[in-house]
């Protein structure tokens, strides 16, 4: 590290309010030794915040290769930190953790709260000041069941609250502190439990918030058990009079701001109509200026409000309503279109503010305040609000459809038995009812929490995530491929925008291929609907982060992360470790397959962010080839012999060799490097390397892979799924230059024409089994610039250039169309090739961009020698 200086800088702009923040840093091999003390410093000279480190992968030789920091910024400077090494200067607030056998307390110095171990409270309680800002919080859920009979059909709610099984002290400070807790919903009545659920409190030094990461896990049977809400609920303490007892709501731009018993009434006049517009602001009205008896008897007279609630039903309405009594109707108070996810609820002395991300986009959510009048109010965060319909888990038939709809398998294995899904917390405690201000910092900061990132140029120069291009627009071939690639990506914003690609268990994905006819994306057919990380778009989406630093990608490419970790993975049943292929519901297709959760889309953001529920579905991906001896991959191609199950090279083994590079580099765990290593000298053994098979049979317990035929299936499918972005990274850890050399080899191999193949292979491999070059490039344009071939890069080229996505502005040539309502369509687009022709242009302009027509220069001065992406 020259200059030992490390520049980060903030991923938006630097938070308005304090903030807790986590970010990854990446190292060259052999730069940072894990004993090696890091500090944070000012590049202008000043104090900087405390900052606690960690590393989160080594390199082979033991040095660090990813460290994760954590600092508190009371005020943030604007331009950024350096991470040097060396020791931090002394100062600043320090949190403190206290473990016993029945409670983990952590004080952050303007917070105290307890998390008890057992029982069904998650926090016990919250104070500020010595008061009590929260008297505890537990997660909720409603179950509904229908029974048919005798013509009538009868629902049944019942209720649910959480109920610990294990809680867990994860990291114990001095600047942040993370607790796990485990468990399930119980039932009220003692009549079962379900839905079991993680959730991860994060707390910082010196600050008022507690983040909060919940998951929860769908366990029922989708045709009886229909989840009517979830949420999670706390109590706040109030204090004073009802006109010091406020609720604020977060609307499209403004807020919903009321007191439990408002000023407001017909006779309102004088003085009273300025502490009327105080009492709007937040501010505490006293007994000394609240003293005429005839306004206050007036005020009795006046109706009390109780409860309130707003409700997200769709992406484009929310409505508000507020209730005097239980028996009493709710009135409409307020509708909108977005909610911006914050709500306060307090009275004297301050109270609980809490922000939920992607409220609208992650539909039907909501907020409810009950008992405001009360000594203790509930305030409920509704993930799944119970004023929508109970959530629907079936599939949408009840037969697949594999010919006409591209549904991958006969078997109906549509079961969402074991999926999940991951939402977002800030409770901010606070001492007074926040100022509109106040609210608005709170409120921007849900809808872009602080990140700090370092600058793309620094990725690239470390070889984070592989090999991967900058954008460069020196020449016009150049600038063409980063408009298009620009391009590319706007369009698909405009597209989840106007197709409305939201709610609870869809937002993040994107869909399939798309039906000009009707003017929609094939929403409704089988394998054609959502994407479901087919062809890696998640690696597509943060490869482009990487190069650019662009915010709205980096939000992009973190929705569809949570998304696809969560939704379209198996955590528990009998499909754990796999994952569902794309179709109308995220877990219908009946191909259960290890690539759909395989670590190498999601440990982007891991390593970015320390996301540590992003770091326990790694962790569950780990051992993910055991799955495919309970689900055959190929069963409808190669009957049950003496192999325990069959796997392609790719996609299945290049999903497990993601899966066990992330485990050896996280954990030093050689264990996995030894199932790389001996998959590896399988396919060595094989009489054309990685150009063979590529199904082979396979035996997890040894990690051998058996020859099964030289040419048994098509190759497109071991080089589209993201197989060659993690075996080029692979290859920068494992050193092995044979290994290089079959990389190279197929790259080459695969658009020769069948002459030629029959020359090589002595005519066993047919043409046939290598189809949609264009899907294939990465690895060809690494067999070119491994070869020096300029035949072969200007193969790569010819392929990549001849794509519609080359020569298409799709913002001026999107034309305009009527459907429900007027929209902008691309009628030959499909997001297979728009992620692969994307990722593959991004890494042949780092391996093969001065093959560009007409700008090929000689690039052998290295001799052919080193060629192994170090």
């Amino acid at each position: 590290m020259s200059g030992t200086a490390v520049k980060v800088g903030w991923l938006k702009e630097a938070p308005s309010v304090p903030a807790g923040v986590t970010w990854g840093i990446p190292w060259g091999e052999g730069e940072l030794n894990r004993n090696e003390e890091l500090a944070l410093a000012v590049p202008d000279g000043g104090t900087a915040p405390a900052l606690q480190s960690w590393p989160t992968a080594f390199w082979p030789d033991g040095s660090v290769k990813w460290t994760a920091h954590a600092a508190s910024f009371p005020a943030a400077e604007a331009g950024g930190y350096d991470v040097v090494k060396g020791k931090q200067a002394p100062g600043g607030g320090k949190l403190l953790v206290q473990e016993t056998e029945e409670e983990i307390t952590v004080d952050t110095g303007m917070i105290a709260f307890i998390v008890p171990k057992y029982g069904d409270r998650i926090i016990s309680s919250i104070l500020r000041g010595g008061k009590e800002i929260c008297g505890g919080g537990r997660l909720i859920a409603m179950k509904e069941t229908s029974f048919a009979a005798s013509g009538f059909r009868t629902i049944k709610e019942e209720n649910f609250h959480s109920r610990l099984q294990e809680v867990k002290l994860e990291q114990a400070g001095p600047v942040r502190a993370v607790i796990k807790l485990s468990g399930k919903h119980r039932s009220a009545a003692g009549s079962g439990e379900w839905l079991p659920f993680s959730m991860r409190l994060y707390a910082y030094a010196g600050l008022e918030t507690i983040r909060i990461v919940y998951t929860f896990h769908y366990d029922g049977d989708p045709d009886t058990d229909f989840v009517k809400g979830l949420g999670i609920r706390f109590t706040v303490p109030m204090r004073g009079k009802g006109y010091n007892r406020h609720i604020r709501f977060a609307g499209d731009s403004g807020y919903f701001s009321e007191a439990a018993k408002s000023l407001h009434t017909r006779r309102t006049k004088g003085r009273y109509e300025a502490q009327y517009e105080r009492q709007l602001m937040g501010e505490t009205l006293t007994d000394e200026e609240m003293n005429d008896p005839y306004f206050l008897n007036l005020l009795d007279d006046s109706a009390s409000w109780n409860s309130f609630k707003l409700v997200q039903s769709s992406a484009d309405h929310y409505r508000i309503m507020k209730q005097t009594k239980p028996v009493c109707s709710w009135v409409k108070s307020a509708e909108g279109r977005r909610a911006r996810g914050l709500v306060y609820a307090g009275g004297e002395g301050g109270g609980l503010a809490i922000t939920m991300r992607s409220f609208w986009q992650m539909h039907p959510s909501g907020f409810e305040v009950r008992n405001l009048l009360h000594e203790e109010a509930e305030l409920t965060v509704w993930f799944w609000s119970p004023d929508a319909p109970a959530m629907d888990m079936r599939h949408y038939d009840t037969e697949t459809h594999v010919e006409s709809a591209y549904e991958g398998a006969e078997e109906m294995r549509a079961t969402p038995y074991g999926v999940a899904h991951t939402s977002e917390l800030t409770l901010w405690c606070k001492a007074a009812t926040p100022s509109p201000a106040q609210l608005d910092a709170m409120a921007g900061y849900n809808e872009s929490p602080a990140q700090l990132v370092c600058a793309p140029d620094y990725f690239h120069a470390k070889k984070a995530f592989g090999v991967w291009s900058l954008p460069d627009r020196s020449v016009p071939a150049k600038a063409q491929l980063e408009e298009r690639l620009d391009g590319i990506i706007s369009f698909y914003q405009s597209e989840v925008e106007q197709r409305r690609w939201y709610g609870f268990w869809d937002y993040g994905d994107f869909m399939h291929s798309y039906d000009p006819a009707r003017h929609v994306w094939n929403y409704d057919l089988g394998g054609c609907a959502w994407q479901n990380t087919e062809l890696a778009p998640n690696m597509w989406l943060w490869l482009m982060f990487l190069r650019t630093g662009r915010e709205d990608i980096y939000r992009m490419a973190e929705a569809m992360t949570r998304h696809t970790s969560e939704v379209d993975v198996y955590h528990f049943g009998e499909y754990a470790g796999l994952g569902s292929r794309h179709n109308v519901v995220h877990w219908g297709c009946g191909c259960k397959e290890a690539r759909i959760g395989m670590a190498g889309l999601h440990r982007y953001f891991y390593y970015l962010t320390a996301d540590e529920r992003i770091g326990d579905m790694m962790d569950e991906a780990a051992d993910s080839d055991y799955a495919t001896v309970r689900l055959d991959p190929m069963r409808a191609y190669f009957p049950k012999d003496e192999h325990p199950t069959h796997i392609r090279v790719g996609p299945d083994w290049a999903a497990f060799s993601s899966n066990w590079m992330t485990c050896w580099e996280r954990y030093e765990d050689r264990h996995y490097l030894q199932k790389l290593q001996t998959g590896i000298e399988c396919i060595k053994q094989a009489r054309f390397g990685l150009i063979s098979g590529p199904t082979y049979g396979y035996d997890p317990a040894t990690g051998v892979l058996a020859p099964m035929g030289d040419d048994n299936w098509g190759r497109h499918l071991a080089l589209c799924m993201g197989g060659p972005q993690v075996w080029m990274e692979l290859s920068g850890m494992l050193k092995d230059p044979q290994w290089d050399e079959m990389m190279a080899d197929f790259g080459v191999f695969y658009n020769l024409p069948q002459e030629e193949k029959d020359r090589i292979t002595g005519g066993t491999i047919s043409d046939r089994h290598f189809e949609h070059p264009v899907l294939t490039t990465a690895l060809v344009a690494y067999g070119a610039w491994y070869r020096q071939d300029r035949r072969t890069a200007d193969t790569a080229w010819s392929i990549l250039l001849g794509s519609r996505f080359a020569h298409t502005d799709l913002q001026r040539q999107a034309a305009g169309v009527s459907y429900v309502r007027e929209l902008k369509e691309i009628g030959w687009m499909n997001t297979n090739e728009a992620s692969q022709w994307s990722l593959n242009v991004i890494i042949s302009l780092a391996l093969i961009g001065e093959a560009l027509p007409g700008q090929w220069a000689e690039c052998a001065a290295a001799g052919g020698e080193n060629r192994n992406l170090q």
